[in-house]
């Protein structure tokens, strides 16, 4: 699962939930299927994106986590050892207390939990349960038992999904990207003429629109690169601009969502400016 594919998981909007409030945990243990690493990226984005829902995976924080340049978001590696050296790790505790040089925190990533031998683990243990607050730090292991009882304890620990389980239970969101992908006007109309007609609650359109809005998110992560599959489909037919609009205008409808308006409105009015993303 690479990092756009993973923008469209529950446990995505977990972490978007979760930023929201500043509640992400200052030690998260990725474990499960799929790229860990591409999870780990966006949890990075996520902490170092300034914008009022995170990550929004378009300022300039969120573009460089992607690409690998930001210079608060650090992944330990150790291409000149087999297991990743007590030396590296030293190094990453000592920089963990240095401020960050322009994002809100210092993470660090490490990409594969089997490297780090217990001895090494244990050069964490005092940074994690007694760091700064702006230090962060991500832990892939697709068995969390690659890490130690006591690393475990300091660190929440999230699951990635099956593979394969993005995007089963679609309610509509993923037939609304495939019409703005196709960019055929007259099928989007019909779209939502289908949805005014069918009676659905707003509680039902807010949920389709959350859907989209993660699939959509996940084609603007695409973008700059990496990814397969519906997202970069989304990212090769839409481009940047086309999916970047259309998610800000998705954020807008979910927040309508929570008023007292009709869905009839919201749907005519959504339609209107859903079209005008295909200029």
């Amino acid at each position: 699962m690479t990092t756009e594919a993973f923008a469209g998981t529950e446990l995505a909007r977990r972490v978007r939930e979760a930023a929201g409030r500043d509640a992400l945990a200052h030690a998260i243990i990725l474990s499960g299927e799929g790229d860990l690493t591409a999870a780990a990226r966006y949890l990075a984005a996520a902490m170092e994106c300034g914008a009022a829902e995170r990550p929004c995976l378009i300022c300039a924080h969120c573009r460089k986590v992607l690409r690998g340049i930001h210079p608060d978001v650090t992944v330990a590696e150790d291409p000149d050892h087999k297991n990743i050296s007590m030396e590296i790790l030293r190094g990453l505790r000592a920089d963990a207390y240095i401020l960050p040089n322009e994002g809100r925190r210092k993470v660090y990533i490490f990409p594969d939990c089997s490297l780090l031998e217990p001895k090494a683990q244990n050069v964490l243990l005092k940074v994690l349960e007694e760091g700064p607050p702006q230090a962060a730090f991500l832990f892939c292991a697709a068995n969390s038992a690659a890490l130690l009882p006591t690393i475990r304890s300091r660190a929440e620990l999230w699951r990635l999904p099956p593979a394969g389980a993005v995007g089963e239970a679609d309610g509509g969101g993923r037939r609304l990207c495939e019409l703005l992908r196709s960019g055929k006007r007259a099928d989007l109309v019909g779209f939502f003429m289908d949805l005014e007609n069918s009676k659905r609650k707003r509680e039902e359109l807010r949920d389709m629109l959350a859907e989209a809005r993660s699939l959509l998110t996940g084609g603007l992560a695409a973008c700059y690169g990496g990814g397969d599959g519906f997202s970069r489909q989304l990212a090769r037919d839409m481009g940047r601009r086309r999916l970047a609009a259309a998610v800000d205008i998705l954020g807008k409808y979910l927040l309508r969502c929570g008023y007292n308006i009709g869905v009839g409105h919201l749907t005519g009015a959504l339609a209107a400016e859903l079209t005008e993303t295909r200029q």
